[in-house]
């Protein structure tokens, strides 16, 4: 099903991470001592590129001893806990609607997918160590956005070849700016 979704890559928009922190204080408010920071990670958390306008989230925890109390308070906000998909230290969780997170304003949020992982995630590490190298060379923004467009015009309905298209570029970047962050 997951691959039947057309790729749709946007504009960077300004309302992404405003978007993210509206999301992010509702988890904060709801997770409050259970997590170390909320992340806001993937191509909507860099300005200027081009990205699936869908908000990709980590939130931090010191350890999975916390998962359990965790899963229970985002249950409770309207998430479906759906385990770690195959990559350890990192929990997905699914949104039951478009209301999640509910807050009492009751309003539609930004589409997001929300991940739960501990510090030693590597998951985690990747995530963030791609996007602050991105944050740092606008060059290498306007290289990915354009691999981005030209991936999803390729992939525009095979959503697994786009983000396999990707990871060569990302893995590439990720080996040759490690040192410099």
């Amino acid at each position: 099903m997951e691959n039947q979704k057309t790729v749709v890559i946007e504009e960077y928009n300004q309302e992404w991470p405003k978007a993210f922190d509206i999301i992010k204080s509702i988890l904060s408010d709801k997770l409050s001592s259970l997590t170390l920071r909320i992340e806001h990670v993937g191509s909507t958390s860099v300005p200027d590129l081009a990205a699936k306008p869908i908000i990709d989230i980590d939130v931090v925890i010191e350890s999975m001893e916390y998962l359990p109390g965790v899963i229970k308070k985002l249950d409770e906000l309207g998430y479906v806990h759906e385990g770690d998909l195959g990559i350890m230290n990192r929990e997905a969780f699914a949104r039951k609607d478009v209301y999640v997170p509910y807050s009492s304003e009751g309003d539609v949020k930004h589409e997001h997918h929300l991940y739960v992982c501990n510090r030693e995630s590597e998951e985690l590490q990747r995530h963030i160590m791609f996007r602050d190298i991105l944050r740092k060379h606008p060059l290498l923004v306007s290289e990915y956005t354009n691999l981005k467009n030209q991936l999803s015009d390729e992939f525009r309905n095979n959503r697994k070849a786009y983000t396999e298209g990707k990871t060569e570029f990302i893995t590439k970047i990720l080996n040759e700016y490690k040192d410099v962050l």
